[in-house]
């Protein structure tokens, strides 16, 4: 059985990592995969992609129009199918998408016209449900793709850059430019575990995870807590990365920025406890379920999506949204890890993570396969 899949996000984040091992399960399944991606997307020959899924570079919608072959044909988009093939759609096509972002506080009608939506969690399905769109019976959940990843602590850490430049804003490309020169003249910072609890947000800085906003409310709590260490592995845009620094400012000097980093299992071996985001723009997080099968225990507000990958008291713990308490419930949580005898280890908890598996995933795309298969042998 053949797929079309389409992809064309220039920048690498949790989707293309999430298209990555989706088609690996569906070659276990004997389906191979017409990938269309971003011709600047560099990234893809890294992701461990089978030889049955094949790349081809399209700059946009219309490219990928222009070569679509007028027969039968399963589309899946990794977000909304453009509009452009929903308004030429043949009738044997059978037009299908990933929804990696969360419909509530989006545009409801994301999806109108797709013959099925395949969520990425619970809740996602719920606000696509809610939308009235045509949605499967069950989340397809993530998996935790590290491979050997997790035991690479020796790898030595070393600081990059905190901003990833759009080339679409001219301060972005000037600053972008400029940075590398300055490089040389900077020393190289290597990272060392600081005496306490060390606490790490390993993501992109996005607007979806809304830190700058999380942080508003937890610094003044953390600067209660001097002993407590914030390490912070990633880059975002300029202006999110200026947001956050803004929200840090009052606990600066337990704050270090160390840029993306390619070896995260490196990290994880460095952290006492992740931290994820604010959740409701949060569709799943890859992160947070790499950090458990990493055997890093993860805090997190209580709410889903996280309610759904974090198991409370065994792979992380859950604390009350600030934004409705002032952080009061997560300064009593600090006060207890800063107490804990014995700290959580989520690779423990083995039918949690089990969930995540690359195998669970085949399993649960063995009916969606089935269900094309007769859809399109109508």
């Amino acid at each position: 059985m053949q797929l079309t899949q389409i992809n064309l996000q220039p920048y690498f984040g949790g989707g293309e990592v999430y298209t990555a091992f989706l088609c690996r399960a569906l070659d276990c399944l004997g389906v191979s995969t017409t990938l269309y991606i971003h011709p600047e997307a560099a990234f893809w020959e890294q992701l461990g992609l089978p030889v049955s899924t094949q790349l081809i570079p399209a700059k946009n919608t219309e490219a990928i129009l222009s070569v679509l072959p007028r027969k039968p044909l399963w589309l899946l988009s990794h977000g909304p199918q453009a509009k452009q093939i929903l308004a030429v759609r043949e009738p044997d096509w059978l037009l299908t998408a990933m929804a990696h972002m969360p419909l509530q506080g989006r545009n409801p009608r994301s999806f109108a016209g797709h013959d099925m939506v395949f969520p990425v969690s619970n809740w996602v399905r719920e606000g696509l449900i809610a939308a009235g769109a045509s949605v499967w019976k069950e989340p397809l959940y993530g998996v935790a793709t590290l491979e050997n990843r997790c035991e690479a602590e020796t790898e030595a850490i070393v600081r990059a850059s905190r901003f990833d430049w759009d080339q679409r804003k001219f301060r972005d490309r000037l600053l972008g430019l400029l940075q590398p020169l300055a490089r040389p003249f900077a020393q190289q910072t290597r990272f060392n575990k600081r005496p306490g609890l060390t606490l790490g947000i390993v993501s992109r800085l996005t607007p979806i995870k809304q830190f700058p906003l999380l942080f508003s409310h937890l610094a003044p709590v953390l600067a209660r807590h001097p002993q407590v260490h914030l390490e912070i592995f990633g880059s975002g845009g300029y202006a999110s990365v200026r947001d956050l620094d803004k929200a840090l400012s009052p606990i600066a000097h337990q704050v270090r920025f160390w840029g993306h980093q390619r070896n995260v299992g490196a990290v994880y071996a460095q952290l006492d406890y992740l931290m994820t985001g604010l959740p409701e723009k949060e569709a799943l997080g890859l992160n947070i379920i790499e950090a458990q099968a990493c055997d890093l225990p993860v805090l997190a507000v209580k709410a889903p999506p996280f309610t759904e990958t974090v198991l409370e008291g065994q792979s992380g713990f859950f604390y009350r949204d600030p934004r409705e308490d002032g952080g009061a419930d997560f300064a009593r949580l600090l006060d207890q890890l800063l107490d804990l005898q014995s700290p959580l280890h989520p690779v423990q908890a083995t039918e949690h993570l089990a969930r995540f598996s690359l195998d669970a995933l085949v399993e649960r795309l063995r009916p969606v396969v089935k269900w094309a298969d007769e859809r399109m042998t109508r």
